[in-house]
C-alpha cells in the first residue's frame, strides 16, 4: 500500500539552497518548497510502502548536509 508523507525540516543557514535541490532529485519526493519562518522546508514524498517511505526519509532525506531537524506528518486519508 502506498505511503504518503509531508516532512517539515529545518535546515543550517546558508544551506536552504542547497537541500531544495538534493530533495527535488530524489525518487519519490513529489514537492519541495523553501518558505520564511520555521519550518525552512515543506516536502511532500511518496513511497510504495511504509518500509520504502522510512528508508526515503532516515536514509536519503536525514543525511542531506545541512538537514537539522524533519518533522514527518504520515497521510493518512486522501
Amino acid at each position: 500500500m502506498a505511503a504518503k508523507a509531508y516532512i517539515l525540516m529545518k535546515v543550517k543557514a546558508g544551506k536552504v539552497q542547497d537541500v531544495l535541490e538534493t530533495l527535488k532529485a530524489l525518487p519519490g519526493v513529489e514537492q519541495a518548497h523553501a518558505c520564511f519562518g520555521q519550518p525552512d522546508i515543506f516536502g511532500l514524498v511518496n513511497a510504495p510502502d511504509d518500509r520504502a517511505l522510512s528508508n526515503l526519509i532516515m536514509a536519503k532525506i536525514h543525511t542531506i548536509p545541512g538537514v537539522e531537524e524533519t518533522d514527518t506528518h504520515i497521510v493518512v486519508q486522501d
